[in-house]
This record gives C-alpha cells, structure tokens and sequence, in this order.
C-alpha cells in the first residue's frame, strides 16, 4: 500500500473549509490530518470532503478550542484518544489503517508568551502534555506507526529564522526542545521530514503579525511528521506547501507532506 499523508494546523475547519478542499483537489494526500479544528464532531463540513473521495474520518472536537480530526481516502478505524495533562482537551485522536499502521494525530498546547510555569500555567500545562507523552511511549513503545501534528515545538536551529534570538522564546526554549527529545526517544521516533529533507532552514509556520510573511520569512518548523523505525525506511518524499500559507484567507501553518509504502 502507498499512500501520502499530510497534517495541517487549519486554524477553524469550518472557516477554512474551502482551503481544505482545494488541498484536497489540488495536492489530494490519501490522508489529511487537521489539528485546531475548532468545532464539535458533528458539524465539521463532511459533505464537501466526502464528494472529494475523503468517505472516512475519525476525530475529536469541542467547539471554539483545539479539536484533530485524521480525514481519509482509505478506509480508517479509530483508535481512540489520550487526554494528556488530564486537560479535557481535544488534542490527540488515533486512526488504523486496514494494514495495521496507527496514526497518531497530536496538537500540544502552544504554551503561552512566557517560559516560565511558575508564573505562566499554559507554559506548565504544555511541559506535563509532553511529559505524559514520554511516559505513554515508554508504556506502550509503539511500533508501525506514524505520528504527525502541530507539536508547537521547533527543535532544531535551523528549524527558526534565528536561533540565537528565539532561546527565550516558547516554541524554541531549551526546556520545550528538550522534552520534545524525551518524547522521540521514549517511542524511538524518527523524524521524517528532516530525514529527508536533512540540511537547511525549513518552516511550516509564519505568524499574522508580520506584514510580509513571505518577504520576511521570519519562520518556525512547528508541525511534524515521525514513523516508529521499522517504517522509515519506507517513507519518501517529504515536503513543505509553503505556498500554501498564501492563499487567501489563510491559516498561519502551512501543510507538511510525506508519503509512505507501506
């Protein structure tokens, strides 16, 4: 089975339903994962995704917050869900495939503005979401399985535009790189997209705030794909749809891709 699968942070599916359908039509991954859906199960726009060919969909919401859905051309069955950091979020959902690889779609909190958990509980509440990770892939090490998602963390330094300038900044801050690691190495993930794409500054995310987003390029690697290492070696090529973020009306995050035979 081949199949490409991508993850995008859609910043409310219901507002950008349209986007998600050119996607769709215009790139057509067999697997889209969608995290901040920002709506309930039941009023996320099927009926458009399914006229496309995506007949299956398995996801948790809750309206206005969070929400991941994992929106399929291939049949998929749902594996459930983890609440980590016990925060009644809709952050995790898992689907499998017919050949038995689960995906894990993940949307860790952002954690605020400052690094500081004593004096910033969003900051807190994303250190124990990771930390409940590790220890989830500690206990049940996974294996054929794929786990993609807006992690909110940019680990690499060249994974930002600057890394001198962003060690204080959530997203990039030694505490949030290093718990990201314990959550790779307690489930020996690889990381897909930089196994392919090794050298260089990549981004998938660039903020509203910046007047010129593209001209200024001011940059972060939020969103991720990783396969356990029995399935690595069957992933290929991995991109980025920069050009994505300028569509109009557009989320901040730009989709990532890789595809699989499996």
């Amino acid at each position: 089975m081949t199949f490409t699968l991508a993850t995008w942070n859609i910043n409310s599916v219901r507002l950008r339903e349209g986007l998600v359908a050119r996607l769709m039509t215009e790139h057509a991954p067999d697997i889209l994962c969608l995290q901040e859906c920002k709506s309930p199960v039941d009023l996320i726009p099927v009926a458009q995704f399914q006229a496309l060919g995506y007949r299956y969909m398995v996801a948790r919401g809750q309206k206005g917050y969070n929400g991941v859905a994992i929106i399929s051309k291939l049949p998929i069955m749902d594996a459930g869900e983890r609440d980590f950091a016990d925060l009644g979020h809709a952050r995790h959902v898992a689907g499998r495939l017919e050949n038995g690889v689960v995906i894990h779609n993940c949307y860790v909190p952002a954690g605020g503005d400052i690094p500081d958990r004593e004096v910033n509980v969003k900051f807190g509440q994303k250190l124990d979401f990771l930390t409940q990770m590790r220890d989830w892939c500690r206990w049940e090490k996974p294996d054929r399985a794929i786990l993609v998602g807006d992690l909110n963390i940019a680990p690499r330094p060249d994974d930002v535009w600057d890394h001198k300038a962003l060690l204080k900044i959530v997203s990039h801050t030694p505490i949030e790189v290093a718990h990201l690691g314990d959550v790779m190495e307690a489930g020996a993930w690889q990381d897909v997209t930089r196994a392919h794409l090794p050298e260089g500054r990549l981004y998938s995310w660039w903020s509203y705030r910046s007047p010129d987003w593209d001209g200024a390029d001011k940059g972060r690697r939020l969103d991720h794909i990783w396969a356990t290492p029995d399935i690595l070696g069957a992933s290929h090529g991995s991109r980025i749809l920069r050009d994505v973020r300028g569509w109009e009306g557009p989320s901040d995050h730009a989709p990532v891709f890789a595809t699989f035979d499996l």
